[in-house]
């Protein structure tokens, strides 16, 4: 499928990558030839998966800037220069806008998008070293779609999609390339408890988002839809006048994770982030 040359050797750090899509991208990414190594404020599952697939785990906290500069600089002290830097993590809590705690609310501002900030400021001198090298953003369709029950992840998804497409423009020319990733519904313990909650949204897997980051490192593309016929689904949508767009939504039930989320079958991963509160 891909041209495994293109990325033999090419040293590729990923935040987040102790599980879901950051995991599936650092096995991807292997496949190809890659040598990758996986951040994640879970040293001890990082190691644990980084041991089984091939590659290299660090400690980072994408909220803490010296964290963050300590993992790009661990990565090249272990592997040489960098060539990519994939901002994968990212918490998405679900719930009426105003019941989200304020420190929620800060966490994913921190995680979602601080974090993918600091990663570029971080990593982008690096690659201008070589004017050479690509960073990928996940963003998500939120980013482009946003939906009741998400408001801030929405709201930070919105941002990574902007930034991105800013600092592009700011580097074209440089040799340095920029992707924001847009998955929709992606099939992990994030999304848990949506089965009814969502079931107008098109589910993809890791493994989907992995392939999508692949080829964006191999064939570079500012903006991926996965599926990416949402792309133009989401184009011919903002043509229409906004009481089509409103009925639509109704229609689709775009508040199903405000009416139909199953709680419990979500509280695992409820609980998990609820640590990340400050």
């Amino acid at each position: 499928m891909f041209n495994k040359q293109k990325l033999k050797g090419k040293v590729v750090a990923i935040t987040g990558a102790a599980r879901g899509i950051g995991l599936a991208t650092a096995e991807a990414l292997i496949a190809q030839g890659a040598k990758v190594s996986i951040g994640d404020i879970d040293l001890e599952l990082a190691e644990q998966e980084a041991q089984r697939i091939g590659a290299k785990a660090f400690k980072v906290d994408v909220r803490d800037r010296e964290s963050f500069a300590k993992f790009i600089q661990d990565t090249i002290q272990h592997y040489g220069d960098l060539y990519s830097l994939v901002n994968n993590a990212g918490i998405m809590p679900m719930g009426a806008f105003l019941d989200e705690s304020p420190a929620l609310a800060d966490a994913q501002i921190d995680i979602n998008f601080r974090g993918v900030i600091y990663g570029i400021q971080l990593a982008l001198p690096e690659l201008l070293k070589k004017n050479s090298g690509h960073i990928v953003n996940i963003a998500s369709l939120a980013g482009r779609f946003a939906l009741p029950g998400s408001a801030v992840y929405s709201g930070t998804k919105f941002a990574v999609v902007g930034l991105t497409e800013a600092v592009a423009g700011e580097y074209r020319g440089s040799g340095i390339q920029f992707t924001a990733i847009m998955p929709s519904k992606v099939l992990t313990e994030l999304t848990s408890g949506t089965e009814n909650a969502s079931k107008t949204i098109p589910s993809v897997t890791p493994q989907q988002v992995a392939d999508a980051v692949v080829g964006a490192l191999i064939k570079p593309k500012l903006f991926i839809a996965v599926p990416d016929y949402l792309q133009t689904v989401h184009s011919a949508f903002n043509v229409l006048p906004q009481w089509a767009q409103k009925r639509t939504r109704r229609l689709l039930g775009d508040d199903g994770i405000l009416t139909k989320l199953d709680h419990q079958a979500h509280a695992g991963y409820a609980n998990r982030i609820k640590k990340l509160e400050k």
